[in-house]
């Protein structure tokens, strides 16, 4: 026993120091932190974590298997940084519930700021998410995570942070600095602007901490205050306000309530996470998938994912009606057989390649009525010239293979119409749905594999039972 625990120090001597480069936590530094917690190391164990940040430490926690990571986080108990608790996924954040208790974990959130608190307390269930406000030892805090929780997910309004700091425009630079320094514990982690208001509480101006520290003391705000800014209304979507902050390369912005008035910012470390979830969420709705599967129980994931596996199973079964009624050509010449899933492929592919272009340029508006036919018509040239090429190919290994020039002329011209309605199905299935209201990001790839599979498949034999029967 006093031997391993020898080995184990002198391997974690070496991972005492983490550079301070943003580099991967060495997976031996990982095995050797297990090592520590399996033997109950625990000052050992704190000692080792303690130089990684908040996203490095949240990443192995993570990664380590739920018995061993309970462990850890009954190790750090309180002292564990909300920071961690953060970055973490939801499923994960239940299990420290569990171990630590619901006071420690919510007087270890508290220490948040209001919008990150609120994304944490928002994916909790509707009566669990009450009793947990009750219980925030601030009366100041619950007030304001209320009324944020008020708003629709997704908006300004959830996201923003209320902490901001207001000046008058008849101010100082040197009165400026003066109230920034003797407000220093009350003002924000991250302060990018300060924002002038009227006697309204109205924006009017914006100055940024580079402009007031050029500044001489005696310059008035009115002066030299930025009045070209942008204002965020309450109610918008974080997509659209991801937009405007890269169209307008921002880095903070007033959220405005529907009378003009501040009542919080948003900052560009807001946007990151922002645009990262956005991605993020596109791209597994694309798989029909959801966030947090890598933590979700089995049951729950098998869930989630029964819905969309469901309504593939039919469509499935409806591309198989249109082979059946081909039962006759597929009998008499088997190499339709064997060639029919490679139209059905090929189309699928070019489908998908058009569909994952279209759905991000539409979340990025970059795709708008000025040039949607313009991009239509860019499609169908892809379509058409792909499938020439790829017409061409197999239309020539097919004849060689089965000594059916016939054969080869039949694969191709299904090749190259195949192509052309899935490119043209990958970007006109997105742009439709968009149009009535509903996330392309859902139901376009369903809906698209139905296409290209139908349509590949009937080509193929239909031209098939024309020309070689």
């Amino acid at each position: 026993m006093f031997r391993s625990i020898k080995k184990i120090f002198n391997k974690q001597h070496n991972y005492e120091r983490i550079k301070k480069e943003i580099t991967p936590v060495p997976s031996k530094f990982i095995r050797s932190l297990m090592d520590s917690i399996n033997l109950g190391l625990i000052d050992k164990t704190q000692s080792l974590l303690s130089d990684l940040s908040s996203g490095e430490l949240a990443n192995i926690i993570e990664q380590l298997d739920s018995n061993n990571r309970r462990k850890l986080i009954f190790f750090l108990g309180s002292s564990i940084q909300p920071e961690i608790i953060l970055e973490l996924d939801k499923d994960i954040r239940k299990e420290i519930i569990s171990v630590v208790g619901e006071h420690t974990f919510l007087n270890v959130v508290s220490k948040l700021d209001t919008d990150d608190l609120i994304e944490i307390l928002e994916e909790l269930d509707g009566d669990i998410r009450g009793q947990y406000l009750k219980l925030l030892p601030k009366k100041s805090q619950r007030e304001l995570v209320k009324k944020g929780l008020k708003f629709p997910e997704d908006t300004a309004g959830r996201i923003m942070s209320t902490n901001v700091v207001s000046i008058s425009a008849s101010w100082t630079i040197g009165r400026t600095l003066k109230f920034l320094r003797q407000k220093k514990e009350l003002l924000p982690d991250d302060i990018y602007e300060v924002y002038i208001l009227d006697s309204k509480r109205k924006p009017i101006g914006t100055l940024n901490l580079n402009t007031i520290v050029r500044s001489s003391s005696n310059t008035l705000v009115k002066d030299i205050m930025n009045t070209q800014f942008k204002t965020i209304p309450i109610n918008t979507d974080q997509e659209e306000i991801a937009l405007g902050f890269r169209q307008n390369n921002l880095i903070a912005a007033p959220v405005v309530d529907k009378a003009g008035k501040i009542v919080g910012q948003i900052n560009s470390d807001d946007i990151i996470d922002i645009i990262e979830e956005e991605a993020e969420e596109d791209l597994l709705r694309l798989s029909g998938v959801q966030s947090g599967d890598t933590f979700s129980a089995v049951l729950q994931t098998i869930k989630s994912r029964f819905g969309w596996l469901l309504i593939n199973l039919f469509t499935a079964i409806a591309a198989s009606f249109v082979i059946a009624i081909f039962e006759t050509s597929l009998k008499q010449v088997v190499a339709l057989a064997i060639l029919m899933p490679i139209v059905a492929s090929m189309g699928g592919n070019a489908g998908t390649q058009t569909l994952t272009v279209a759905v991000r340029s539409l979340a990025l508006r970059e795709i708008t009525r000025a040039n949607a036919l313009r991009v239509i018509g860019k499609e169908f040239a892809v379509g058409a010239i792909n499938g020439i090429i790829f017409a061409a190919i197999i239309g020539t290994v097919a004849s060689y293979w089965f000594n059916m020039p016939l054969l080869g002329f039949v694969i191709a011209a299904a090749m190259i119409l195949n192509l052309i309605i899935a490119c043209l199905s990958g970007i006109l299935i997105p742009l439709i749905l968009d149009k009535t209201g509903i996330d392309p990001a859902i139901a376009s790839t369903v809906v698209l594999t139905t296409i290209t599979d139908i349509f590949g498949f009937f080509t193929f034999l239909g031209l098939g039972s024309i020309y070689l029967l």
